[in-house]
């Protein structure tokens, strides 16, 4: 069977944690692929709100398998934590329903020392990091010199490591940044505890992957943050320091080459983004407040992660063109389409402008988007509260335009359409 991937079309943000929900009914493993407990999915069942910065949106249901891929950076103390959150909610947490690759790099107390005095250290160029220590895990992976969730196996060497580890760090941190050391000795006891803990959990999770693959099995590579954040491609310098493409699924969980069925796309109605950073499409006036919501609900725009109240802006179709052709997205999950409802005007970003020359597309993809201007694109509005809507037919004239003008902005079809944060609140197509 061909793997499908869910991956954000964005800055993140877009609602992928119910999409993976969604999708993960009759999934044999969800696994993800990239980032660190610096995502944040919500996924809403009933009355209960599960928000997960780790473990597959997919777990929620109880028959299918979890994976942290090798493209993951693991914190443990977050891992045990919602390890423990799902069984308080009822739900077995094992290692025969989780698996975490061996190659996967563990984040510790240096790493968020570093992220913050590094993030101090800019100043005004502070990127707005999330301070979880994303960064500098990856910055030691790629350094060669990372903790890997392999060296849990052996307490006596990972004790070792550590204690390297710690050193290591407070040289930098003591002499670089003029910050204060960690203690080495008071932090082992806690992390040879995680070690104990994660052990039976550790696994050649690729090896998994396949074999399931080749069973008939369906698996679901779950992508964190979003497109415009990868290391690479995204609005490089404020990204995340992973890749969040599509295609990095396949190191990400430490697979070969294979065929890809769905490439689904999240995309969120209107755009948001947490931190600093380019943003074409940003609003700054009452309406930007309508899109955000107060925080009051779970789903208003503020960060799962970090709390912070998200920049809001209109759609960017001109990012949106560019997620789906560096992805290969097949079809789109439009998301929040509820939260529309009731504005004066709806308005797709359809180009940028420049002087007088006029851009359908990035010259050099979205490096400097400070020098372009939004052209936009004004679509009739509806008022109809749309979250007890279940079929196309029910929806508004003026809704249905919106969405069919999505999918010629962007060149692919919308196959689902969120109302609501519930699992039922979606509004399937047949495209």
């Amino acid at each position: 069977m061909a793997l499908e991937i869910v991956v954000g079309t964005q800055w993140g943000d877009e609602g992928k944690g119910r999409v993976v929900d969604m999708l993960s009914a009759g999934a044999a493993i969800v696994a993800r692929y990239n980032g660190g407990d610096n995502a944040g999915h919500t996924v809403t069942v009933g009355s209960t709100t599960f928000k997960l910065h780790l473990l597959p949106s997919g777990m929620i249901h109880p028959e299918t398998m979890g994976i942290l891929g090798t493209g993951v950076v693991i914190n443990p103390a977050t891992l045990l934590k919602e390890m423990d959150m799902l069984r308080s909610r009822g739900l077995e947490v094992t290692p025969q329903r989780l698996r975490l690759s061996f190659a996967a790099h563990l984040i510790t107390p240096v790493h968020q020392a570093l992220d913050a005095a590094q993030e101090a250290a800019r100043g005004k160029d502070q990127l707005g990091t999330t301070g979880r220590g994303i960064g500098p895990a990856y910055t030691d992976r790629a350094s060669r010199r990372g903790l890997r969730a392999m060296d849990l196996l052996d307490l006596d060497q990972f004790a070792e490591k550590f204690k390297v580890h710690i050193a290591a760090a407070n040289l930098a941190l003591v002499n670089l940044y003029h910050a204060e050391p960690l203690d080495g000795a008071a932090l082992l006891p806690e992390y040879l505890n995680f070690a104990r803990q994660l052990q039976p959990y550790v696994d050649d999770v690729g090896r998994q992957v396949q074999a399931a693959l080749a069973e008939g099995k369906r698996v679901l590579a779950e992508g964190a943050q979003g497109t415009l954040l990868d290391i690479d491609l995204g609005t490089y310098p404020f990204v995340t320091s992973s890749s969040s493409l599509a295609p990095a699924a396949l190191t990400g969980l430490g697979i070969g080459i294979m065929p890809v069925g769905r490439i689904i796309g999240v995309t969120k109605a209107f755009q948001t983004r947490v931190g600093a950073g380019p943003f074409p499409t940003e609003v700054m006036d009452e309406n930007a407040e309508r899109l955000r919501g107060t925080g009051s609900k779970p789903w208003d725009e503020f960060g799962t992660t970090t709390g912070r109240p998200r920049r809001v802006g209109w759609l960017d179709g001109v990012l949106l063109r560019y997620a789906v052709r560096i992805n290969g997205v097949t079809e789109q999950t439009l998301t929040k389409m509820d939260v529309l409802s009731g504005l004066p005007v709806q308005r797709i970003c359809v180009a940028y402008r420049t002087g007088d020359k006029i851009w359908d597309h990035l010259p050099m993809g979205p490096a400097d988007l400070s020098t372009f201007e939004a052209v936009y694109e004004d679509l009739p509005s509806w008022d109809a509260d749309l979250t007890g809507i279940r079929t196309w037919e029910e929806l508004p004239s003026a809704a249905k335009q919106y969405v069919c003008r999505v999918e010629e902005v962007s060149g692919v079809p919308v196959s689902y359409i969120s109302v609501g944060p519930e699992r039922d609140q979606v509004i399937e197509r047949s495209v």
